[in-house]
């Protein structure tokens, strides 16, 4: 039986922004690898049953495994590119990893039945799971930051973002329509940030605060988090990530922030970008942003494509050739070192983005 076409493999990875979101990050107990694969051919009815109630709230229910866990739960072909979220220990500014197993990522029109979604599920799997970091999303004005700039501007719509973030049959014939994403949680110094003029503000970010228009080239800063984050290949054609960024912020914890979520096709073009940012380019020119947005956490998942969901392989140990599985793959070399980017062809603004590896 042929493959079906990525798009229509995949869990809801490509979706429309939406004014709410929750974002859960759990691990998974020692001894809780059972109650997890039974939750997961669940996963989707789960998202049926809240989403009836309320067509209107444009429920989209995302669910990605970590590296680690991934042998833990299911026997057979792991995904090709899938590894440990990397340090990144720059000059000035550091990237962490941080626990995680299992990535909800949650989007609706109203966040209730969002809430109602990981209800369903974290009641089902109890003890099995801990959850180790939550962050409730919002829109913000006309889709700013809290920084007060559009964010996303530059994603990549129809075709172009199917294409940007689901895995094809000539990258991994078993994934089909899976999705690497990473994600990291940004915490802004605001009285830093405030304390800068419009005019330096968009110096930094390398966009006009008001139109939200990328600056020319000629006033472009090396250090501009849009300088930063344009990756170009070897073909000459500029590499893509869908981004779902979503501001938070608490008045209790004192926190205003950017939670900053990229899929991908492969995790290196996004890994590429956090390189850019931290430890900079042959000349230095690292992320400037950096001096105001500090990055707490840092994740990378797999998003399997929905027949993985609805019908996933057996436990590691009835798989008659588990024991001889090669081992978890380390990171790929592509980490090593990073290389300059190279000039923009076409308008892009990057969103926030970070994981040890260490530049002297």
């Amino acid at each position: 039986m042929p493959k079906p076409a990525p798009a229509d493999a995949a869990q809801p990875v490509v979706s429309p922004l939406t004014s709410a979101a929750m974002f859960l990050v759990l691990t998974v107990a020692d001894g809780g690898e059972d109650a997890v694969r039974d939750l997961v051919p669940d996963l989707s009815a789960y998202a049926r049953a809240v989403g009836f109630g309320r067509p209107d709230a444009g429920l989209a229910c995302v669910t990605g495994f970590g590296s680690a866990v991934w042998d833990r739960l299911f026997a057979g072909p792991r995904p090709a590119e899938l590894h440990p979220f990397v340090a990144l220990d720059g000059p000035q500014h550091s990237a962490p990893s941080t626990p995680g197993d299992i990535l909800l990522h949650l989007r609706a029109e109203s966040l209730d039945v969002c809430y109602d979604f990981a209800d369903h599920v974290l009641t089902r799997l109890g003890g099995a799971v801990e959850v180790v970091d939550e962050v409730h999303g919002w829109r913000y004005q006309d889709r700013r930051d809290l920084l007060g700039f559009v964010d996303g501007t530059e994603n990549p719509e129809g075709v172009e973002a199917f294409d940007a973030a689901l895995v094809d049959a000539e990258r991994d014939l078993d994934f089909v329509g899976g999705s690497y994403v990473i994600v990291q949680k940004y915490l802004h110094d605001m009285a830093a940030w405030n304390a800068l003029s419009d005019r330096e503000q968009e110096l930094v970010i390398g966009r006009t605060k008001a139109g939200n228009v990328q600056l020319p080239d000629d006033s472009l800063p090396k250090t501009s988090h849009v300088d930063r984050n344009t990756i170009v290949g070897e073909d000459g054609e500029e590499r893509d990530i869908l981004r779902a960024n979503m501001p938070f912020g608490s008045f209790k914890e004192g926190e205003a922030g950017t939670y900053f979520i990229g899929y991908c096709a492969t995790p290196t073009v996004t890994e590429q970008m956090l390189l850019n940012m931290f430890l900079g380019d042959e000349n230095g020119n690292r992320d400037r942003i950096l001096d105001f947005s500090t990055a707490v956490t840092g994740g990378l998942f797999f998003v399997p494509p929905t027949g993985f969901l609805d019908d996933p392989p057996p436990a590691p140990d009835a798989d008659p050739d588990a024991d001889s599985a090669p081992a978890t793959p380390a990171a790929p070399a592509v980490l090593a070192a990073p290389t300059a980017p190279t000039a923009n062809p076409r308008p892009t603004d990057g969103s926030l983005g970070i994981g040890s590896l260490k530049r002297s």
